[in-house]
Formats: structure tokens, C-alpha cells, sequence
């Protein structure tokens, strides 16, 4: 009898670490044409990562045009509205679904943004500015290359 409960203790465990695997580190995806990893999302879902990036690309031309005017008020401002804080409004299942890869990738990008916001309240330095910001730019290009949405069937 105690056999069997080991057994079975054991396969649960198995099935626990299996599912976590899978929503931890795989999340939701499939190998899409064109060798990138298409994310298997809800509309809704594929709604709130694209409002995500298009608020990236809005902090990124403004904070271009703030450092050319040397407005670091308005460089830290546009940075800071994409940092961290605006990583949490993901909800839990849309992350349940994202490769942690991916995860890294986006949370690298918001803290970079954090960071950029703090060096252009500290330091004032416009050309500082536009160096990070064209360092984070890396992950934009390296999530595009390696990641698409493809709607959930």
C-alpha cells in the first residue's frame, strides 16, 4: 500500500513539474513558416501585447525628440510609462502563455526603460539618452526577429 502511494505521490509530482515546465518556460507557442515562434493568443490577449509594443514605439519617438530639445524631464517622463509598472497590468493567464524567453525579453526592455528614466533624471545627458535607448532598441529587433502572434483556434 505504501508502494503505491509513492507511486502515485511520485506521478502527481511528475505531472506538477510537467505542467509547470510547460506554462513557466514553453508557455503557448508553435513553430510558425517563417522559423519564428508564433505566440498562441486570444484576441484579446494578442490586443493587450500589441498596445504593449505600440506604447514602446510612442515612448521611443518621443523620448528621440525629447533628448534632441534636451527635455530630459519629458525623455524620463516617456521612459518611466513603460518601465516596470506597466508590466504588471499583464494578467497571470496572458503569462501563463508566454515563453519565458519572451518574458525575459520584455522584462529586460521595461527595466531598461526604468533605467533610462533614472539616468535622464540624474545625469541630464541627452547623448547618454539616445545610447540606451538605442541599446534596449536591440530587444525590439531581437523579439520581432525570433516572435510573432498567431490567434489561438
Amino acid at each position: 500500500m505504501a508502494k503505491k502511494c509513492w507511486l502515485l505521490l511520485g506521478a502527481l509530482l511528475l505531472i506538477l513539474v510537467g505542467g509547470a515546465y510547460k506554462l513557466i518556460v514553453l508557455g503557448s507557442v508553435e513553430t510558425a513558416p517563417d522559423g519564428r515562434q508564433a505566440l498562441l493568443l486570444k484576441p484579446g490577449e494578442r490586443d493587450l501585447v500589441l498596445k504593449e509594443m505600440r506604447g514602446f514605439l510612442v515612448a521611443v519617438q518621443t523620448i528621440l525628440t525629447a533628448s534632441e530639445q534636451n527635455d530630459m524631464k519629458a525623455v524620463a517622463d516617456a521612459a518611466s510609462r513603460v518601465g516596470m509598472a506597466a508590466a504588471r497590468d499583464v494578467p497571470p493567464t496572458l503569462m501563463a502563455k508566454l515563453p519565458l524567453a519572451f518574458k525575459k525579453l520584455g522584462f529586460d526592455t521595461h527595466s531598461r526603460f526604468d533605467t533610462l528614466a533614472l539616468d535622464a533624471r540624474q545625469l541630464g545627458d541627452a547623448d547618454h539618452a539616445r545610447r540606451q535607448l538605442a541599446e534596449l532598441m536591440g530587444n525590439c529587433v531581437a523579439c520581432h526577429a525570433a516572435y510573432r502572434i498567431r490567434i489561438q483556434p
